[in-house]
């Protein structure tokens, strides 16, 4: 078995480590791109939730440009949210909006969860890579 063709974005090596998993897994012309919360560079969760959702996206947006890729590319999403019942139709506006771009747009599942760690919001995807 070969060795996985792991992205790193720039600056947060230490909190994969301290974690044990890989932020992104590039394969077969796609990149899997792990859960991404808005996370500061210490780890700690960004306070308001909005604010927490547009630091998601700069995090995920950090591993799809250290791949080469954008949101763009993006394929599939699967994001996780707290209590959606009272946060989605704040979240929701706002993310497709200022992060989501324009049509056609990728896939994507809600799950509503009631634990993240500490945080509110997650969002993991699947890019198809460009080519060459």
């Amino acid at each position: 078995m070969s060795k996985r063709d792991v992205v790193f974005p720039a600056g947060r090596h230490a909190l994969y480590e301290q974690h044990h998993y890989s932020p992104a897994i590039r394969s077969n012309g796609f990149l899997f791109v792990s859960g991404q919360v808005g996370s500061r560079a210490d780890g700690s969760p960004e306070p308001e939730l909005l604010d927490q959702v547009a630091l998601a996206f700069k995090n995920l947006n950090g591993i799809l440009d250290a791949a080469g890729s954008s949101f763009a590319d993006v394929v599939d999403v699967t994001v996780f949210i707290v209590d959606p019942h009272s946060r989605f139709e704040s979240i929701w506006p706002t993310v497709v909006k200022n992060h989501w771009g324009e049509a056609p747009y990728p896939n994507i599942t809600c799950v509503g969860v009631t634990w993240l760690a500490g945080f509110d919001f997650e969002i993991k995807v699947i890019a198809k890579l460009p080519e060459g």
